[in-house]
């Protein structure tokens, strides 16, 4: 092995370290909001990051338990228990796994850049707000308050330091990760100083054995699917977003390209997996992914070894780990927050069309208030919506002149109160010769806007003593059309059939 390929495993081993250390409160915390046991949390995040790394098809990307997904499957474990969370967290990778072989995975491609530069900042968002739960702290009568006093300027300095030591070493060396550096020196300053703040075991113990082999305790029936079928495909859907999403990201910021469908499979064995084994499901995590990206580890190594590195914190290390400062985490999460958001985006106001902008900021607003899932739908249709706005809005014209002298125009598009401007331009009357014929056959009139462009334009024709000969409207325009009504050819045979949206048909 040369010293390129020692130093670039070198980079993925100390980065999954960080990753490891990144992914312990996180899966803990998406266990408590699912109402489960933290270690089904810890487990998923050790078994989802293990397979999709040694199988899935974006290499850098760290998955595990995610909130996202979390806020779904707490309804179905408060109503059914946790045996019904196993089986659904099997559906939702069969389903992953139907979706990746039947290459679906591809079309996450189309997604408009408006609605992931919407879903970067939502999620950014995201990260920030979900740090601000450790600012809190129960009192005995079991109400939750803020911080105050002492314990919130030492946790806010320890953030501090924590920040700055991330932003700042690797001006001096880059020997080691940044965040590794700052996970460690704000430990090793908290435990050998006595400094008394909140640690990782405030949140819960993380010791524990093996996974084992478990057939999720539910009945082999019909009744059973009923119950679990709507919240596998809505778990699968929301998994398979935020996976490809956020494999796009990583292949924008490497200049890479990952395999999305491979992806998708890969997702789906490893919740199969995960569901027999007493995990609760996982899928990508930006948060981790983007520690993962910016440390300039971009292998499967990395993935591997936070999965390793977390395994042996369960089983060895949990007393070492659960002493980690809260603060150094909160302040490594602060930082992926920074760095995960599009600053850029600022400079976009007045330079992009202003539907652009609305799509980012919806996504963005959506993603925080409800989920990604919804956001991203959400974006694709409002950016769909758009596109055929701006398509419909286009009318296009075919010059020719027949044999007698006639100038035809051959009208193409859809003719509404969009386009009425856009179909009065494509004239020129005062330059026109006497007889001109406008052919609506590979044309559509909408609605009474475009209705009034005809009328509008037969007034300008006849006032120039030229006349107007519309062809191939619908018997409808005839009914509706006033002071066009006697320029129109009518053509029995060939006359399209279809109904303007004006009140006088309702």
């Amino acid at each position: 092995m040369d010293i390129k390929n020692l130093s670039e495993a070198r980079t993925n081993l100390l980065s999954g370290i960080t990753v490891a250390l990144a992914l312990v409160p996180e899966a803990i915390a998406f266990a408590l909001v699912a109402h489960v046991h933290p270690l089904v949390g810890l487990y998923a995040a050790f078994m989802v990051s293990l397979i999709t790394s040694l199988f899935g098809g974006r290499p850098g990307m760290i998955s595990g338990a995610t909130g996202a997904l979390a806020v779904v499957m707490v309804a179905l474990v408060v109503t059914h228990g946790v045996e019904y969370l196993f089986a659904t967290v099997v559906l939702m990778g069969v389903l992953q796994i139907l979706f990746g072989l039947a290459k679906f995975g591809k079309f996450i491609r189309m997604v408009p850049h408006p609605v992931m530069l919407g879903f970067v900042n939502g999620l950014a968002i995201v990260i920030f707000l979900a740090q601000m739960g450790h600012f809190k702290v129960t009192a005995p009568d079991g109400t939750t308050n803020w911080m105050q006093g002492t314990p919130l300027y030492t946790m806010l300095g320890l953030i501090a330091l924590t920040m700055m030591i991330i932003y700042f070493l690797p001006k001096l060396t880059t020997a080691i990760p940044s965040t590794l550096a700052a996970i460690a020196t704000v430990s090793a300053l908290v435990i050998f100083a006595g400094i008394d703040t909140k640690t990782v075991g405030d949140l819960a113990s993380i010791k524990g054995g093996l996974p084992s082999f478990h057939l999720p305790d539910v009945p082999l029936s019909f009744d059973t699917l009923k119950i679990i079928f709507p919240y596998g495909l809505i778990l699968a859907g929301i998994g398979l977003i935020e996976s490809l999403l956020t494999l796009n990201l990583i292949d924008d910021m490497t200049q890479t390209r990952g395999k999305p469908n491979r992806t998708c499979v890969g997702q789906g064995v490893a919740n199969v997996v995960t569901g027999f084994f007493g995990g609760m499901g996982g899928c990508a995590m930006i948060g981790q992914s983007m520690i993962n990206v910016t440390n300039g580890a971009v292998k499967n190594l990395s993935g591997i070894a936070a999965s390793l590195f977390l395994l042996s914190f369960i089983l060895f290390a949990s007393h070492w780990i659960e002493m980690i400062p809260l603060a150094a985490l909160i302040g490594l999460m602060f930082v992926v927050s920074e760095k995960t958001f599009e600053w850029g985006s600022f400079r976009l106001f007045g330079k992009v069309p202003h539907a652009d902008l609305l799509v980012v900021i919806t996504v963005a607003a959506v993603t925080v208030m409800t989920d990604l899932a919804i956001a991203v739908i959400v974006g694709v249709i409002i950016s769909a919506l758009v596109f055929a706005w701006q398509h419909a809005k286009n009318i296009e014209v075919h010059v020719t002149t027949e044999e007698h002298g006639w100038k035809v125009y051959d009208l193409h598009g859809s003719l509404f109160f969009a386009s009425t401007q856009n179909f009065i331009a494509l004239f020129s009357p005062q330059d026109d010769p006497v007889e001109v014929v406008i052919d609506f056959k590979n044309a559509r009139v909408k609605d009474h806007s475009a209705l009034e462009a005809i009328d509008l334009l037969a007034a300008r024709y006849t006032q120039r003593g030229k006349k107007l000969h519309l062809r191939h409207l619908s018997p409808d325009c005839l009914e509706l059309l006033n002071k066009a009504k006697g320029m129109i050819e009518v053509n029995v045979l060939e006359d399209p059939l279809y109904h303007p949206a004006d009140n006088r048909l309702g």
